[in-house]
């Protein structure tokens, strides 16, 4: 079945390592598209972090942020599909994490904004317009993603014992940094949102080709008829991945899609 659509994680995968889009890497999406195929990307970023991206990628259209939370408009600046963690549930995980791990400190995306315990350290600089509050003030408005950092080292199965502590209460999951626990609302991941826009064009994951790195991309490369792990992803990708290609600095995405083009010319 010939490729009709591309979803791509951006961190580790698309991007490279400086975090800027490779000059093969913008060549290749030109040309996909221009070959009529569809380009998704899909995210752990939050909405606020994805706007700079336009400019060095072109018009993006529908970007799948938070993990599968958000369905974000760059054009717009709008959230145009979310699922939230109510204020209940997210209450309670915050109670079972403190009283489990009480080191861990906390944020929260919402929606288009960001919030943060004074507790909350962070390698990034809080956006204007950052909300600095108590977690449990933060928690009674619905919750995009929940944000809990272990202070480092972090135990190495930080990600599976909070799995296991909250079950069916929320999905856990971490991208480039194990010791950020990114917690979201029962069923959300990047496979369940991206099923639900490729649908909507008539597209089968079959017809699908995905690109990940990390284990928050894991049921993305399940779904999709094909998955391509970027060399440098982390080792549940690799052994999970249909296919592994080279990485990220060496436009491992790239290369994939050209390969694409030029089998279906």
């Amino acid at each position: 079945m010939p490729v009709r659509l591309l979803a791509s994680d951006l961190d580790g995968t698309l991007l490279r390592s400086d975090g800027t889009v490779s000059s093969r890497t913008r060549a290749a999406v030109d040309a996909a598209a221009g070959a009529g195929l569809e380009l998704i990307i899909v995210t752990g970023r939050p909405p606020r972090w994805v706007r700079p991206l336009v400019d060095q990628l072109g018009d993006l259209g529908l970007v799948v942020c938070a993990n599968g939370a958000t369905v974000y408009d760059p054009s717009r600046h709008e959230v145009v599909a979310h699922i939230g963690l109510d204020p209940a549930s997210a209450a309670e995980v915050v109670r079972r994490l403190k009283e489990r791990w009480p080191e861990l400190s906390y944020a929260v995306e919402q929606e288009l904004t960001f919030g943060w315990d004074p507790a909350y350290a962070s390698r990034y600089q809080p956006a204007q317009g950052s909300r600095r509050a108590p977690i449990e003030e933060l928690v009674r408005e619905p919750v995009t993603k929940l944000l809990a950092r272990h202070a480092a080292p972090a135990p190495q199965d930080l990600a599976e014992q909070a799995r296991e502590l909250l079950g069916e209460l929320a999905v856990v999951t971490h991208s480039d940094d194990p010791s950020l626990l990114e917690i979201s609302s029962p069923g959300v991941h990047k496979a369940a949102t991206l099923e639900r826009l490729a649908s909507e064009q008539g597209i089968d994951a079959a017809e699908v080709v995905a690109f990940g790195d990390m284990p928050n991309d894991l049921q993305l490369l399940g779904w999709a008829g094909h998955g391509v792990a970027v060399a440098n992803a982390h080792p549940t990708l690799l052994e999970a991945a249909d296919e592994v290609t080279a990485s990220n600095d060496d436009d491992g995405v790239a290369l994939v899609i050209e390969r694409i083009l030029a089998e279906g010319a």
